[in-house]
């Protein structure tokens, strides 16, 4: 799907497969810790099904480099009532803490866009916390920051 060269090691982004589970696993755990959240196993579980399976329009794409993984994107495609076409939300996204500043994140990043691009998504979006300036320093360079709050229930 996407190829970045580090430096150090050429990083492949692509769909994942059932064989990257323990991967995708130890990064979706870590990226729920960094926001200090607790998400049940079972619901981990569907999840990975969800995506491994592409169901709902969910797909997960994974970052590897000599066999090993290093971030991860799920993103969700849906319709809109503001548009003819879907929408992609990249619901989540993580690059392992040794593998950050590397140029991982923006490939992912593009991956997902390409993935939107090939789906005809006309808007691709995402949030972040607030206090996430490493993240929003990328997302400054490869998005445009609205000016909606999210609420919740």
């Amino acid at each position: 799907m996407a190829d970045v060269d580090t430096g150090s090691m050429k990083i492949e982004v692509r769909p994942v497969t059932a064989d990257d589970y323990e991967d995708w696993l130890r990064l979706f755990r870590d990226y729920i810790a960094f926001y200090e959240e607790e998400v049940p196993d079972d619901i981990i579980a569907a999840a990975w099904q969800r995506l491994l399976a592409r169901e709902d329009n969910m797909i997960a794409l994974i970052a590897t480099g000599n066999d090993r993984a290093f971030g991860i994107a799920n993103l969700v495609f849906h319709r809109s009532t503001w548009a003819r076409d879907w929408y992609c939300y990249l619901e989540d996204l993580f690059v392992a803490p040794e593998a950050r500043g590397k140029g991982i994140g923006r490939a992912l990043i593009e991956a997902v866009y390409a993935e939107a691009d090939r789906r005809g998504a006309s808007r691709t979006y995402w949030a972040t916390q607030a206090k996430n300036a490493t993240a929003r320093t990328l997302y400054d360079r490869l998005g445009v920051l609205t000016e909606f709050v999210q609420y919740r229930r």
